[in-house]
C-alpha cells in the first residue's frame, strides 16, 4: 500500500499541473476549485457512508476542516491562481521548495531532521535538480518584459506553498480515525470555501457554460477522480504512516514526471540540462529515503529508552 500510494502521489500529481492549466484557461480559478473539491468530497463521503464509517466526531471534523482549508483552499488554490499567469513549469519549480518548509515547520522533528546530513543533502540536491530541469524555461519567463501579474502569481504561490506544508503537518499530527473520512471533510470544506469565494468575486456573472471546451471539462474530471480521489487520499494516508519529509519528496518527483510525460506523449525534446537535473532529483530522493531506511534499521537493532536514546537489546553486545 505504501508503494502504491507513493506511485499515485508521484505519477498523478506530476500530471495535474498540465490539467489545471488547461482547465483554468476556460473556468475561473475559484469556480474550478469548487467544482473539483465539492465533487470529489461528496463522492468520497458517500463511499465512507457506504462502508459504514459514519460522518466522524466533532473533533475529527474540526481538524479536517482546518487542514483542508490550509491544504486545498490556500495551498492548491494558490497553484490554480498562479497558473493563470505563470507557466506550469515555473509553478512546478516554485512548489518544489515545499520540502524546505516541511523541515522548518515540523518543530517536533527539528532535532532529527536538522541534524541529519542525508536529509539536508537530499533537500538541497532536490531543489538544484528541479531548477536544472526547468532553468531554460524559467530564464525565458523572468526575462519577459514587464509582467506585473507574474509578481502577483509568485507572491500567491509562496504563501500557498507555506500553507500546504503547514496544513500537511497539521493533518499528520491531528488526523483522527479514518484518513479517507478526513480527506472527504477536507475536500468538502475547501470546495465550499471555493464556492463562496467564487460568489464573492462574481465569477458566476457572465460565465458561459457553452464556451468551456471539452478538453477543459475532461481536465476537471481528471482532477476530480485522479488528482483528488486517488492521489490526495493517498497523500493524506501516507502522512499518517510515513515521515512528513519523506512524503514531501513528491515535490521533487512531480516535475520529473511532468517532463517525462511531455517526452513520451507529446514528442518534446529533453535537453542535456534536463537529463542532468533528472539524475540529481533521483539522487536527492534516494538520500532522503536512505536516511529513513537507516533509522528503521537502527530501531530494529536497538531499543529506545525514556530519554529518546538507543539502548542495546541486551548487555552482551
Amino acid at each position: 500500500m505504501v508503494v502504491i500510494s507513493f506511485a499515485m502521489v508521484y505519477l498523478v500529481w506530476g500530471s495535474t499541473y498540465f490539467f489545471i492549466q488547461v482547465a483554468v484557461q476556460h473556468i475561473p480559478p475559484m469556480m474550478l476549485g469548487a467544482f473539483r473539491f465539492l465533487a470529489a468530497g461528496i463522492l468520497l463521503m458517500g463511499w465512507c457512508l457506504v462502508k459504514g464509517e459514519g460522518v466522524g466526531s466533532r473533533r475529527q471534523i474540526k481538524h479536517a476542516i482546518i487542514s483542508g482549508l490550509m491544504l486545498l483552499l490556500v495551498g492548491t488554490g494558490s497553484v490554480i491562481w498562479a497558473e493563470k499567469w505563470l507557466p506550469s513549469s515555473l509553478v512546478a519549480v516554485l512548489v518544489s521548495s515545499s520540502p524546505f518548509w516541511f523541515v522548518l515547520l515540523d518543530v517536533p522533528k527539528w532535532r532529527e531532521n536538522l541534524t541529519n546530513r542525508s536529509i539536508i543533502a537530499g533537500l538541497i540536491f532536490g531543489f538544484i535538480g528541479v531548477t536544472l530541469m526547468f532553468s531554460e524555461k524559467v530564464a525565458e519567463t523572468i526575462s519577459s518584459p514587464g509582467e506585473s501579474h507574474a509578481i502577483i502569481g509568485l507572491s500567491i504561490l509562496l504563501i500557498g506553498t507555506i500553507s500546504w506544508a503547514g496544513g500537511s503537518l497539521y493533518s499528520k499530527y491531528h488526523t483522527l480515525g479514518s484518513s479517507t473520512l478526513s480527506s472527504a471533510w477536507q475536500m468538502m470544506a475547501a470546495g465550499a470555501a471555493f464556492f463562496l469565494g467564487s460568489l464573492f468575486l462574481n465569477e458566476w456573472r457572465g460565465f458561459e457554460w457553452h464556451a468551456v471546451t471539452t478538453g477543459a471539462w475532461l481536465s476537471v474530471l481528471y482532477l476530480v477522480f485522479f488528482g483528488s480521489l486517488v492521489a490526495y487520499s493517498a497523500f493524506v494516508w501516507l502522512l499518517k504512516v510515513r515521515s512528513a519529509i519523506q512524503v514531501s519528496t513528491y515535490a521533487y518527483v512531480n516535475p520529473v514526471i511532468a517532463v517525462l510525460l511531455g517526452v513520451f506523449f507529446a514528442g518534446e525534446h529533453m535537453s542535456l540540462m534536463q537529463i542532468s537535473g533528472l539524475v540529481v532529483v533521483l539522487v536527492s530522493v534516494m538520500l532522503i529515503n536512505l536516511s529513513k531506511y537507516r533509522n528503521e534499521q537502527k530501531r530494529k537493532k536497538f531499543k529506545v529508552n525514556s530519554e529518546g536514546q538507543y539502548d542495546p537489546p541486551d548487555k552482551k553486545w
